[in-house]
């Protein structure tokens, strides 16, 4: 058994290899500066003497309090009743279990809407896999919980849920747009609890072979027709990172221009293309509206600020600048049926590959 999960881990990287995609560059930097804060804080606490501990200590535990209070002010928009939302970490799970993980939404009914419409859709496809939830942002975990009294497994969370009900065949589903530096992390953290299963697979991302981007791009274009006008241009915003998987953008961009959108626009919120590329893009064209929307999976904290917030910088703002009348659509991918079976699909050639 420990030899099928490694040679399928080696098979999910060289596919990761082979494929430009990934999205996950900000957890990464998120680990990295943890770690240094960490560190950071380990050389204070040493510096500090003995005597003057204990008020070092306090003074941290005042501003933590201080950080979470001023956090908790600036949510002043109401994300949506928690309670609606299935979190799917109940135990009794039985033999087979299939763990979808995801990065994670504070915004409650775009996680309904979104994540948990994948995992129910994947729930109706495979009746006979228990369908359990797993975050990889503990922050995210950590927000919900403080603020909703909901407490989401995170992925080792959710794999000692697995191995202590006894199953025997995991299969996991990332929601992950694109192979990338979390979606191969995944691989590594959940190939390290491998002797407590039988079997362990993957179900690719979303945006894998050339199947799949010509699928997301007769997905989008379809969800977004009504719009389409002679005069409007529609651009979506992906996340982006700074890894060589940032080209997945350019290569969804380049196969909607092929395919005669040329009113489509793809860019990024944290690389290129940037919002500045895509505005030079839609002025070269005569266009009066434009319509943004995001390629993610959630519309959470970047699709609601970074492109519909009313700070100068974001997407909506710099549109409007331009002399654009601007319509934000605050919808992600998981709300989308076709895509949900893309991921249907992806979960179902992992599960056939156990039989």
């Amino acid at each position: 058994m420990k030899k099928k999960i490694a040679y399928l881990v080696c098979l999910a990287l060289a596919a990761a290899a082979m494929t430009s995609c990934g999205d996950s560059a900000a957890t990464t930097e998120s680990s990295t500066a943890e770690t240094s804060a960490a560190d950071t804080m380990e050389e204070s606490e040493e510096t500090v003497p003995e005597e003057e501990t204990t008020a070092a200590e306090t003074s941290a535990e005042e501003s933590e309090e201080e950080n979470e209070a001023e956090e908790e002010d600036e949510e002043n928009y109401d994300t949506g009743d928690a309670s609606l939302d299935n979190i799917r970490n109940q135990d009794e799970i039985g033999d087979k279990e299939l763990l979808v993980l995801s990065f994670g939404t504070s915004f409650n009914d775009s996680r309904r809407l979104t994540i948990g419409a994948i995992e129910e859709s994947l729930e109706k496809a495979f009746p006979d896999y228990s369908v359990r939830r797993g975050f990889t942002a503990n922050i995210i975990i950590d927000h919900v919980n403080r603020r909703d009294g909901m407490l989401i497994d995170d992925v080792d969370a959710a794999l000692n849920r697995a191995v202590d009900n006894g199953v025997k065949t995991l299969v996991v589903q990332p929601t992950h747009l694109m192979h990338g530096f979390e979606y191969n992390d995944l691989i590594a953290q959940v190939g390290d609890y491998a002797d407590a299963f039988d079997q362990v697979v993957f179900g690719e991302p979303l945006l894998n072979t050339d199947d799949d981007f010509k699928r997301v791009e007769t997905a989008i274009v379809d969800w977004t027709k009504e719009y389409d006008d002679g005069k409007t241009a529609i651009c979506f915003m992906g996340h982006g990172t700074e890894a060589d998987s940032n080209g997945v953008y350019q290569k969804m961009q380049d196969l909607l221009t092929a395919d005669g959108y040329k009113n489509y626009f793809v860019g990024t919120v944290e690389a290129t293309p940037s919002v500045d590329d895509v505005l030079a893009a839609v002025q070269k064209g005569d266009y009066e509206r434009v319509i943004l929307e995001p390629l993610m999976v959630v519309a959470g904290d970047h699709a609601n600020n970074d492109m519909a917030g009313d700070e100068e910088d974001s997407w909506k703002s710099v549109f409007e600048a331009a002399g654009y009348d601007v319509t934000c659509l605050l919808r992600g991918l998981g709300e989308n049926e076709a895509i949900r079976q893309i991921y249907i699909d992806h979960a179902k050639a992992a599960i056939d590959s156990v039989k």
